[in-house]
């Protein structure tokens, strides 16, 4: 009988596969979806209680993927790179990442990982890179985003970002929380982001 992580990685799968991107296809038509399972105890992070606006929030053919996650919320195990003491309680308290598949997730996957970010309202997730190559796709609108040495620009729900090897990029929400897909790839999968001055192991 199915278990609530193959459905979610079901609903993942699918909902990559119908991305209108050569870019996640060809990412999508690469990865090994027949993926062993971890055992994980569930942990649950103080972000998780905006998955209900982000459900909402979400467009028609995200909402089942967010609505899922949200209701199933307490089954995952969340995970969070940084402590207060990095960015703050604030941060914290409105930051955290679900691997669904990777060197650290439900499903083990040595050479691809994928999952979800959230971060809550008015939030600045700081300039960071790492060598992996990372594809995002925000499954809610309104956050902004800058890489390299642009600026920041508002991105849509459903488009998706590129972040080569050791790109600089940031994000900063507005006055509603964001949860973004993200799958990272070409580099360890569990290697620790540069930011700024600083260095700390994370997702993002």
């Amino acid at each position: 009988m199915p278990t609530v992580f193959d459905e979610l990685l079901e609903r993942l799968h699918g909902y990559l596969a119908n991305v209108d991107s050569d870019l996640v296809a060809d990412t999508v038509a690469r990865i090994d979806w027949d993926m062993p399972s971890r055992s994980l105890e569930p942990r649950p992070l103080d972000c998780l209680r905006y998955l209900d606006r982000i459900a909402e929030l979400a467009p028609p053919d995200i909402r089942p993927v967010a609505r899922f996650v949200a209701d199933h919320r307490d089954d995952f195990r969340w995970g969070q790179t940084y402590t207060a003491a990095d960015f703050g309680q604030e941060f914290i308290d409105n930051y955290g990442w679900l691997e669904v598949f990777g060197t650290r997730g439900h499903f083990v996957n040595d050479e691809v990982a994928a999952g979800l970010l959230i971060l809550g309202p008015d939030i600045v997730y700081p300039d960071h890179h790492h060598i992996a190559e990372e594809i995002y796709i925000p499954l809610t609108g309104g956050t902004e985003w800058r890489m390299g040495e642009g600026g920041f620009h508002v991105r849509a729900a459903g488009e998706v970002i590129h972040h080569l090897s050791n790109v600089s990029h940031a994000m900063r929400t507005g006055k509603e929380p964001l949860m973004a897909l993200y799958i990272w790839q070409g580099g360890p999968l569990a290697q620790t982001s540069t930011i700024r001055d600083a260095v700390a192991g994370g997702r993002g």
